[in-house]
């Protein structure tokens, strides 16, 4: 498979690619910022594109067989949350609505929580809500990844335990903890592994909650 990964250069975004070639398949990285490019795994084919900006998407390679998103506006506030959360979610998959593609999308766990002060001063939680809710009427195949407080695993801690649905809100690691590295095996492994289970059209979320004991 050929995997665009939207978020390439992020924390999640390299592992996804690391993952990508070793279950032998093509990523396919989404960049803006050049200077990054050197921090890409060997064989990575790169684009140049700004996810906010869709008149830099256009060209974007048509034999593409997945997206896996990444995304995250880092802090910006309101306006990236919008425009990068949502908006770089939205322009992607205008660019291959009519192309048959699976999709994995990485939000946040307690993405579903509206009312804690950050989501009031960012709107990043609405805004990645929103961004899921795009996917699922997408028409494509996809999976929609919550995945609980990075890296706050220990060596010994490595059990990855998935749920349905959005439950936990303590805005803390009690929430559960995965590593970086295990959310990208987890968003990888949903579109190269066929489900386990199938659901009607429309109720085809899978949200997966990686975390740790």
């Amino acid at each position: 498979m050929k995997i665009l990964v939207a978020g390439a250069t992020g924390s999640i975004g390299l592992h996804v690619g690391n993952t990508v070639i070793e279950m032998g398949h093509q990523p396919v990285a989404l960049v803006r910022n050049k200077r990054k490019v050197k921090q890409l795994p060997r064989g990575t084919d790169v684009f140049f594109g700004d996810v906010s900006m869709p008149e830099t998407l256009t060209a974007l390679p048509k034999d593409i067989n997945a997206i896996i998103f990444t995304l995250g506006s880092d802090g910006q506030g309101r306006i990236g949350a919008r425009a990068v959360d949502y908006g770089g979610v939205r322009n992607i998959l205008r660019i291959f609505k009519d192309t048959p593609v699976r999709i994995g999308l990485m939000t946040t766990i307690g993405v579903t929580e509206r009312l804690s002060t950050w989501n009031q001063r960012t709107e990043v939680h609405d805004w990645k809500r929103r961004a899921e809710r795009l996917v699922r009427a997408s028409g494509h195949p996809y999976t929609i990844v919550r995945p609980g407080w990075f890296d706050y695993n220990n060596d010994d801690e490595q059990r990855i335990v998935m749920l349905q649905g959005d439950r936990r809100h303590a805005g803390t690691p009690e929430d559960g903890v995965i590593s970086r590295e295990q959310i990208a095996q987890v968003l990888v492994s949903a579109l190269v592994v066929p489900p386990v289970f199938s659901t009607t059209a429309n109720e085809n979320l899978r949200p997966v909650f990686p975390s740790h004991r």
